[in-house]
């Protein structure tokens, strides 16, 4: 039988572990950032091609969890993987209400614009740059504050377009698709959400056979990407953002864990999943830290 001193006793240490436990999760978006690694040839790739991808996802830029000093630090040591090439994946916006002030547009793209690599950086925009801008949803459509700010500091928004790169003399496609969800449901005027993506129209304007690679923010269009793509990078799902013993019991997609995180092949098709590097909903992460991913093609 427990005793009074006893029960006490483990009260008080269940209290400290859980105190312990939630100072770690508020902390870890703050603190803690660290560089994935992947190393793969897709079945499309062009042998000899050799390509260093660092690809940034979902900042979520917000006071105090994703100041654009933190930007600027995080861009800083992007650089100093010496990237060929540089793909940021959308969610550049907070829509955290759990914040103490927002982050302008302004601030967070002089931020990003620190960023450099020999072939450029290249972006798509995310749910929340949609979401967070009334006036595009009022409009149902538009361009987006966050397209404006991103292209202001000379960082081109891929909106369901192709463009084709060159590294010593191999070709490579880059494609970015518009966001997926990025129109919210308005009963008011009959509209049930709508994507702004358009899978099939990008594609078509891929002229010759180089491997493609796709930029699309949320990882669920990957069943319907073809085999024809040599790699598919999505952010959007932050690991799980809360990640329990390998577990996300939380994950923003209709395929549930099966794009939460890391590097997911179907046959011959191949997708990488951002742990991205703000928060969402919450200002915690557990088991799933802030990440710069990068990826050695060929």
């Amino acid at each position: 039988m427990i005793t009074r001193r006893g029960f006490f006793k483990t009260l008080g240490a269940s209290f400290a572990a859980m105190v312990a436990f939630g100072g770690y999760a508020v902390a870890e978006p703050l603190v803690r950032l660290r560089a994935t690694y992947y190393a793969l040839t897709p079945p499309e790739w062009t042998p000899g091609l050799k390509l260093r991808v660092v690809a940034l996802a979902d900042f979520h830029a917000c006071q105090p969890w994703m100041t654009a000093e933190r930007i600027a630090a995080i861009c800083r040591q992007a650089n100093a993987l010496q990237p060929d090439v540089i793909l940021l994946l959308g969610d550049y916006v907070s829509g955290m209400r759990l914040v103490l002030d927002r982050v302008s547009p302004d601030l967070w793209a002089k931020a990003l614009s620190i960023l450099q690599a020999p072939l450029g950086v290249h972006a798509v925009l995310g749910n929340h740059d949609w979401w967070e801008d009334p006036e595009v949803q009022a409009n149902g459509g538009g361009i987006p504050f966050a397209r404006r700010a991103l292209e202001g500091v000379g960082i081109p928004v891929y909106s369901n377009r192709s463009v084709r790169l060159e590294k010593d003399g191999r070709a490579f496609w880059l494609a970015g698709l518009e966001d997926q969800i990025g129109l919210l449901p308005d009963r008011k005027i009959g509209r049930w959400g709508q994507g702004k993506h358009d899978l099939a129209g990008t594609l078509a304007q891929v002229s010759d056979d180089a491997p493609i690679i796709l930029m699309a923010h949320e990882p669920d269009i990957f069943p319907m990407v073809p085999e024809r793509v040599a790699l598919t990078l999505s952010g959007h799902t932050h690991g799980g953002q809360v990640r329990l013993f390998g577990y996300a019991p939380v994950v923003p997609s209709r395929f549930g864990d099966r794009y939460v995180y890391g590097h997911v092949q179907e046959g011959r098709r191949n997708i990488i999943i951002s742990g991205g590097l703000g928060c969402s909903g919450l200002p915690i992460r557990v088991g799933a830290p802030p990440e710069i991913v990068v990826i050695e093609l060929g």
